[in-house]
């Protein structure tokens, strides 16, 4: 009766420590969004307002649907991160099953740069692509976003994708060739169907780095007319101050998509990344 007892209060103390967890991660989220509702001296009031006592849609009145800057931003960055999820998967989908199937010459190296790549930060890739797109003239435009998105989503798509082709049986492909399929006909037919958690999971994880990215952003475009939301953003900071309360108003709707794709994928991303881990 002891042990019981003592195993259900070691549930409660993990479990306590898990909501200490959570609120700690959660409460910047629970700010910005309390932030964008205060007034400009409630947000600088002290001591501070956990709860705004008086809240307000003024600042998502003025610095987003009155400011066809931000509204066209998020249309920029909508456009980039679709482009980069599409141009992910059609790259990594038969790239990661070459590696997995094919087993071509090199292809542990190859994997060892793709895992270098993953380890490079942004700022090391900004340079050389702000100078090769320069040459090529894709500078200040939507596909040399989308190329420098797709420099740091590719690598982690093919990583995870590589796992589910292995999992697939060879004899589901020699089955569908003996039919008369061409090896692209039973790749396209009965593999990728098989592989639909992952693919989802890659598809919105490319997704949401590319919505929240903004070295590549800032370092590729000069014009505003194509810049995505993320350097949009940055116009709030001024040289005499910050305008926070428009700047969480506009961080708070960026955050939407994020949240609402996290919510409704939850099941495939962690199962995709849970199941592409383990799976050799």
């Amino acid at each position: 009766m002891s042990r019981v007892t003592g195993w259900r209060r070691q549930g409660y103390g993990r479990s306590a420590m898990a909501l200490v967890v959570v609120v700690v991660y959660l409460f910047p989220v629970y700010w910005m969004a309390a932030t964008s509702i205060k007034t400009m001296p409630a947000i600088f009031s002290s001591p501070p307002q956990i709860i705004p006592t008086h809240p307000t849609l003024d600042a998502y009145r003025s610095a987003i649907f009155d400011n066809p800057v931000v509204l066209r931003s998020i249309r920029n960055s909508a456009i980039v991160a679709v482009g980069t999820t599409l141009l992910t998967l059609v790259l990594a989908a038969p790239a990661s099953y070459a590696l997995a199937r094919l087993r071509p010459r090199g292809s542990g190296f190859f994997t060892l740069l793709l895992l270098i790549g993953q380890l490079l930060p942004g700022v090391v890739v900004a340079g050389p692509l702000f100078v090769l797109f320069r040459r090529i003239g894709l500078y200040n435009s939507y596909q040399a976003m989308i190329l420098a998105d797709v420099t740091v989503t590719l690598p982690f798509a093919v990583i995870v994708l590589r796992p589910f082709f292995l999992a697939v049986p060879r004899e589901l492909e020699a089955a569908a060739m003996v039919d008369g399929a061409t090896r692209f006909g039973a790749f396209a037919r009965i593999v990728l169907p098989l592989i639909q958690p992952g693919l989802i999971t890659v598809a919105a994880l490319s997704f949401l780095l590319a919505w929240g990215e903004f070295i590549f952003a800032l370092s590729l475009t000069i014009d505003e007319g194509i810049q995505p939301i993320t350097v949009a953003m940055n116009k709030f900071v001024g040289q005499y101050g910050t305008q926070w309360d428009k700047m969480m108003a506009v961080a708070t709707t960026v955050a939407v998509p994020i949240v609402a794709i996290f919510i409704a994928l939850q099941r495939f991303i962690v199962g995709g990344l849970t199941t592409g881990a383990i799976k050799e």
